[in-house]
């Protein structure tokens, strides 16, 4: 049952943490920020696992969950550029 609280506190923090490091504003709700950090950290483990190995459907640490986060706002963010 920790565990969710504590996946739900680390995507938050990756989700901010990836809002503060990407220029520019982006509209997103809390719980939009929420999603952007959980999928960063996996998008951070599949980065992982192709640089070095092991599953391919892993969470990843901190860097990696950042990084990932920041793929995917920017993903994101030029998507909705485009659509304007």
């Amino acid at each position: 049952m920790f565990w969710i609280i504590g996946w739900i506190i680390f995507g938050l923090i990756i989700g901010m943490l990836a809002r503060k490091i990407l220029p520019g504003e982006q509209p997103m709700s809390l719980i939009q920020t929420l999603f952007l950090g959980i999928a960063g950290s996996f998008i951070g483990g599949l980065i992982g696992f192709f640089l070095v190995g092991g599953s391919p459907i892993q969470s990843s640490g901190w860097i990696g969950s950042t990084i990932g986060a920041v793929i995917l706002l920017a993903l994101q963010y030029r998507s909705f550029k485009r659509i304007n």
